[in-house]
């Protein structure tokens, strides 16, 4: 199967999760304006109702929701695993990819471990390569310590769900042996795997000038059509400005702040959109080089000290192996 074809046969995944996040959000919503509204009613104490209900919101949310959409997550993963592995995947994949994520995690316990610890080296790693550009010093160190810590938290993001897909890949093995070869893998083969991030910023960037761009431009439009409330609020925000002179002074221009709220509305709904269908076509090509990097030359005992000295983290999960 070539990587468009394992793309549309798993994004009904991303679809779900999405689906299930919005869902999340009005659950939390309702939650949080019913609480206000019966302790308004009842009690004539609304803020502490809202208060309440946005509590109980947000355990529902942690609880069922987010729950659920992990699952889809690493189904997914699992089922992209299997199709750049083994070439084929079954008709009914939604079904499979929950039965694998169950099989392979006989606990929610056991899945949200491993996916902590693979998160939890990566991060680590990537805060000392980020500490390059603060030890410069100065504004100058700053942007670049900045810069550099951005472009590591995109990079970790995709390893840790290639990291995830090699434990589902090895799966005669235990999560936490597995999870330390999947960390070890890149280091291995970083020369290989590093030309994927060309792919990774590519089409990102390319899907925020086009996805971002186009929502910007609409949101603009929008946004025109109301220059009262603009004028308003960049009135609102110059009286501001005078009191907290850190606020920037273009956001008192109307245009200019017309411009930023449409920008801002763009980026977010790229986002969403990016994540859902754009990232997920992205991953099947790196998922697919990560693991054919590590079928020839699988991780050994012996490799695995090559990061024990860089992540205390990896060394406490390589010591649960002894």
């Amino acid at each position: 199967m070539n990587n468009k074809e394992i793309y549309q046969k798993t994004i009904g995944f991303s679809i779900r999760r999405l689906l299930w996040d919005i869902a999340a959000v009005l659950v939390l919503v309702i939650l949080t304006v019913g609480g206000f509204l019966l302790a308004e009613k009842f009690a004539d104490a609304g803020l502490v109702g809202l208060g309440i209900g946005l509590i109980v919101g947000i355990i529902a949310v942690v609880i069922f929701m987010r729950y659920i959409s992990y699952t889809y997550k690493a189904g997914q993963i699992a089922m992209m695993t299997k199709a750049v592995s083994e070439g084929s995947l079954p008709e009914d994949v939604i079904s499979e990819g929950k039965k694998i994520v169950k099989e392979r995690f006989i606990t929610v316990a056991v899945y949200f471990a491993a996916t902590k610890a693979i998160k939890g080296i990566f991060n680590q790693i990537g805060r000392a390569i980020t500490s390059v550009g603060d030890r410069i010093g100065g504004d100058t160190g700053s942007a670049i310590g900045s810069a550099i810590s951005t472009v590591i938290q995109v990079i970790i993001r995709y390893l840790s769900d290639c990291c995830l897909g090699w434990v589902f890949f090895r799966k005669e093995v235990k999560a936490t042996k597995a999870t330390c070869e999947g960390a070890v893998l890149f280091f291995k083969h970083g020369k290989t795997l590093g030309k994927n991030m060309g792919r990774v910023f590519g089409m990102g960037l390319i899907s925020l000038l086009l996805i971002g761009g186009a929502f910007t431009g609409i949101f603009y439009l929008i946004a025109s059509g109301f220059p009262a409330v603009f004028a308003e609020l960049a009135g609102e925000i110059g009286e501001l400005i005078k009191e907290n002179p850190d606020i920037p002074q273009a956001l008192a221009d109307t245009g200019t702040l017309m411009w930023v709220t449409a920008g801002l509305g763009g980026v977010i709904l790229w986002s969403f959109i990016h994540s859902t269908f754009i990232r997920p076509f992205v991953l099947v090509g790196v998922l697919r080089n990560y693991i054919a990097s590590g079928v020839d030359d699988i991780p050994t005992e012996a490799s695995f000290d090559m990061l024990d000295s860089k992540s205390d983290k990896f060394r406490k999960l390589h010591a649960e192996l002894a």
